[in-house]
C-alpha cells in the first residue's frame, strides 16, 4: 500500500519501483506470489482524482485520520486545544477524528468510491484508522459500498457488531 499518493503518475512511478524490487526477488525465490499494489486515499486531491488513480491502483484504503486532517485543515494533535470548545459551543456536532464527517470527508470518500469503481468495478476499498471502530462511521462505510474496515484490536468487537447491524439495516431497505 502506497501512502499519500496525489496523482496517477505518482503511483505509476512508485508502482514501478515496487515491482522492480519485488518481481526479481519473487523470481529468485522460485515461487509464484501474486501481489497487488494499491494506495491510501489520504488527500482530498486523491479522492477527486480517484478515477485516474484507479487505472494503476488495484485497491484503495482510506486513511481517514489523515484525510480528516487534510480536509478540515487542522492537525489531530493540535485540535485537542480547541475541539472541546467547538463541541461545547455547538460549532461542530462531533469530533471529526472520532466520527466520520459525512458532509466533507464522507463526500470525498463517496466520490472516490464511485470514481474508482467506474474504472475497477470489483475494486476492494476500505478504511484504516480510528473511524473503523465507530458504529456510525461503519454504517456510513457500508452505505457507500466499502469492502472492509480496519481498526484498533480493542475496537474489533464493536466494529463487527456495527457492520452486522448495518448489513441487516440495509437488507430491510
Amino acid at each position: 500500500m502506497v501512502p499519500l499518493v496525489a496523482s496517477k503518475s505518482e503511483l505509476t512511478y512508485v508502482k514501478g519501483l515496487i515491482s522492480g524490487v519485488a518481481d526479481p526477488l519473487i523470481a529468485a525465490a522460485g515461487v509464484e506470489l501474486p501481489y497487488e499494489v494499491g494506495t491510501m486515499i489520504e488527500l482530498p486531491r486523491a479522492a477527486l482524482a480517484a478515477d485516474r488513480i484507479a487505472e494503476e491502483a488495484e485497491f484503495f484504503c482510506f486513511g481517514t485520520n489523515d484525510l480528516t486532517q487534510m480536509t478540515w485543515g487542522f492537525s489531530r494533535d493540535d485540535s485537542g486545544k480547541f475541539l472541546g470548545t467547538y463541541l461545547d459551543r455547538k460549532i461542530i456536532e462531533h469530533d471529526p477524528f472520532q466520527r466520520l464527517d459525512r458532509r466533507g470527508v464522507g463526500r470525498l470518500m463517496k466520490i472516490a468510491v464511485d470514481y474508482g469503481r467506474q474504472v475497477r468495478p470489483n475494486m476492494h476499498i476500505g478504511i484504516c484508522g480510528e473511524h473503523g471502530g465507530d458504529p456510525t462511521s461503519i454504517e456510513f462505510c457500508h452505505d457507500i459500498g466499502l469492502s472492509y474496515v480496519s481498526c484498533s484490536p480493542f475496537r474489533v468487537p464493536i466494529a463487527r457488531l456495527a457492520a452486522a447491524q448495518a448489513a441487516i439495516k440495509n437488507s430491510r431497505k
